[in-house]
């Protein structure tokens, strides 16, 4: 099945109760036992529900894993994958990894005994030194939030398996239609699902994928112990806008091009950051690991004070935290997704007062241009 008849007919496509094709907003909390025990495979809706069952089908197929799991956010995801660790335990994290996933790892887990270290998981020496006797996984966003930075998934997953150490990737910048981190030896790939693959800014979720029989019993029986589970009407949200996941990040990707060789070119600009360019430090990793190259572009204006004379002066690009959008957004990470890490630790990584991050969306490229150059004027 290639990937656009995937996302369509991937997972549970249709009702096989109904035939209805498009699958059903089971609305319930508990189901009928025929005796104790005795059930058509539903007892209660935080274990199982058939419309988000419908969906981490389709999220297993897409990503090529063992089993799916739907969450109410993506930090809800990636703290239940966190929860398959004990106290004590130590990951490797990405150092320029989402404010979120930063405040979870650095202000609430690690007061339940889980140690986490931040290096340049582009840089393999920087993780191999990174690695204790207690640590237990790698986890990595690729590419990497707000700085694009590519990891080489391969090759990272070959130094964990060397330690017996899972591997754990973000996926949401890329997407399963771009790139397929289990096919490259990952573990464990997460999802804000909140960004493309919803994609229309209308539904908050999570997502995660294992790629053994062992990680799907011990992360369901985390997901139906703690609860944090995706409603049915968010599920059947999610399901719907996984139907356009191909169009939208196709065309995403043509108006992308466009808009970072106009930056390239603007003397307002002092540099883009896009893992499609060829001067990207890691363009070639990037080449070699995914189908294409996304549609979060980050660029330096130069202070705080440029980039807020932009953001007074755009239209067509809405100021907002998120991303992954039909509509095209703009933030500050240092002010806005990024806030929660400390500054001198943002300025150590590069994410400077006057970077800029926008999620290209699908409007005309022209306007989008047009917006752009009367406001860096």
């Amino acid at each position: 099945m290639k990937r656009k008849t995937k996302l369509i007919h991937g997972g549970i496509s249709t009702d096989p109760a109904t035939g209805a094709v498009s699958f059903p907003i089971y609305q319930v909390s508990t189901y009928k036992q025929e005796g104790v025990g005795v059930h058509k495979g539903y007892e209660y809706s935080r274990t199982g529900n058939p419309t988000r069952f419908a969906l981490e089908e389709l999220i297993k197929d897409l990503e090529g894993g063992q089993a799916g799991f739907a969450f109410g956010s993506g930090m809800a995801a990636m703290t239940a994958v966190m929860m398959l660790f004990n106290s004590g335990d130590h990951v490797i994290l990405t150092d320029d990894v989402y404010g979120g996933s930063f405040r979870v790892m650095t202000k609430v887990l690690n007061r339940l005994g889980i140690d986490s270290t931040f290096v340049d998981t582009s840089n393999l020496k920087e993780i191999s030194a990174a690695i204790k006797p207690n640590t237990r996984a790698i986890h990595l966003e690729t590419p990497t939030n707000p700085l694009l930075k590519i990891t080489d998934i391969k090759e990272v997953t070959k130094l964990a398996k060397e330690h017996g150490l899972l591997t754990i990737v973000d996926n949401t910048f890329s997407t399963p239609y771009w790139q397929n981190p289990i096919e490259l030896g990952a573990d464990i790939v997460l999802h804000s699902a909140t960004k493309y693959l919803g994609g229309h800014s209308d539904v908050v979720a999570g997502l995660a994928v294992v790629n053994s029989k062992k990680l799907a019993e011990d992360l369901h029986f985390v997901q139906n112990s703690t609860g944090g589970v995706l409603g049915p009407q968010d599920s059947w949200l999610l399901i719907r806008g996984i139907k356009t996941l191909g169009i939208r990040m196709e065309e995403t990707e043509k108006n992308t091009a466009a808009i970072v060789d106009f930056l390239q070119g603007h003397q307002a600009v002092k540099k883009v950051f896009y893992p499609g360019l060829e001067t990207h430090p890691n363009h070639a990793i990037a080449k070699k690991q995914v189908r294409g190259f996304g549609g979060m572009v980050s660029f330096d204006v130069g202070s705080a004070e440029n980039a807020d004379k932009l953001l007074s002066k755009i239209h067509y690009f809405t100021l907002a935290e998120s991303l992954g959008a039909v509509e095209s957004l703009i933030s500050v990470p240092a002010r806005m997704t990024h806030a929660s890490i400390p500054a001198e630790r943002r300025a150590e990584l590069g994410i400077t007062d006057g970077l800029v991050r926008i999620s290209v969306g699908l409007e005309d490229v022209e306007d989008l241009i047009d917006d752009l150059t009367q406001a860096l004027e």
